[in-house]
């Protein structure tokens, strides 16, 4: 099957995919294109499916660059590849102006963001789960950004597939630690049934990108969650009692 791969012109020309589950190698729970290499999915199909992606951007296997994601709020500016044979390092969003390096970032529900400056030749990727979203991964990705010599008000930013609203049932207690935050957190909060509330991810990560300065930001839509024949989703795999889930990957490239 043919790999889909979905783009925002906002980011054009700059070669980038949010890639769904399609095309891939991997079989079982995994079918499709799991590039989790931290899933319990057979490593050579992991190996398959990143190769896959690697092709498709044109980059090499060592210059498809992904980290360890943690969900902090720690980004790493890189100017060349990533050793293949060693421990990736900690962190949940990279940035580059170097050219030929292509930036990817795991998700399954999360929100994975990719970031351009075409005039400066700056790119950035994000992966912003309600945690990281919250701890200021996004803007600590901007301030990476402006020290590679991008502006911010020339920055743009796409949200790829994530959880939805709809989709994303939580608890009091979540809610109390936004409000904690900020007050104001509350209107990216539904009522749900008892007790519960519904959580919006991509409201949340919109909004503070656009407080942050940024000069643009969108989101490509698609729910990960109510979508199961293209995305894998970690929720969904709890509802359906799966013991583990495929990862989504996105790239952006100079």
């Amino acid at each position: 099957m043919t790999l889909e791969i979905l783009t925002a012109d906002t980011l054009a020309p700059l070669r980038h995919g949010f890639f769904t589950r399609r095309g891939g190698a991997s079989s079982g729970i995994f079918e499709g294109l799991n590039c989790g290499p931290g899933s319990s999915d057979q490593s050579e199909s992991v190996k398959i499916n990143r190769a896959r992606v690697a092709d498709a951007m044109e980059l090499s296997a060592d210059a498809l660059i992904s980290v360890h994601q943690t969900h902090s709020a720690k980004v790493i500016s890189l100017s060349e590849p990533l050793p293949l044979d060693q421990p990736k390092p900690e962190a949940d969003a990279i940035v580059t102006a170097t050219p030929g390096l292509g930036l990817a970032i795991l998700t399954a529900d999360c929100q994975p963001v990719l970031f351009s400056d075409p005039q400066a030749h700056v790119i950035g990727a994000a992966h912003a789960g309600w945690r990281g979203a919250l701890g200021g991964i996004l803007e600590n990705t901007l301030t990476a950004m402006e020290a590679l010599g991008a502006a911010r008000h020339r920055i743009r930013a796409v949200i790829g597939p994530c959880i939805s609203q709809h989709a994303y049932e939580v608890s009091e207690e979540f809610l109390d630690d936004f409000l904690v935050d900020e007050p104001d957190n509350a209107r990216f909060f539904a009522n749900g049934r008892d007790r519960k509330y519904h959580f919006d991810l991509v409201g949340f990560g919109l909004a503070r990108m656009r407080a942050a300065g940024v000069g643009d930001a969108q989101w490509i839509g698609h729910c990960t969650y109510s979508e199961p024949a293209r995305f894998y989703s970690y929720r969904r795999s709890i509802h359906e009692g799966h013991a583990d889930y495929g990862r989504l990957i996105s790239v952006i490239r100079l």
